[in-house]
């Protein structure tokens, strides 16, 4: 018998839903609510010089809760990944409106 202060872990089955997919995202926005947020992933396509069109593929919310979990999971995935592999090198951003500081 387990003492009151231990919790014996619960058993997780990970079914695939009939209508599961994957895929490919390299753009991901990002809005919010007082309720939930809703990450829109797409992907960034740049056919012509200064045009820049992104395809929305799929948006999914998230409740404030679920989202720090994302945050925090992310986080110790990309430290993981970082160490393997060496750092990640993002490209300059540049912005799109206002004065440039």
């Amino acid at each position: 018998m387990a003492d009151k202060g231990q919790q014996q872990a619960a058993k997780i089955t990970l079914v695939e839903s009939p209508d599961y997919r994957e895929q490919y995202s390299n753009s991901v926005q990002v809005r919010m609510s007082v309720w939930d947020f809703l990450l829109v992933f797409g992907t960034m396509q740049n056919h012509v010089p200064d045009e820049v069109t992104i395809r929305n593929l799929q948006g999914i919310y998230l409740s404030p809760q679920q989202a720090k979990a994302l945050f925090n999971l992310l986080g110790q995935n990309l430290q993981q990944y970082e160490e393997a592999f060496g750092e990640i090198q993002l490209e300059p951003v540049h912005p799109t409106s206002g004065p440039v500081n």
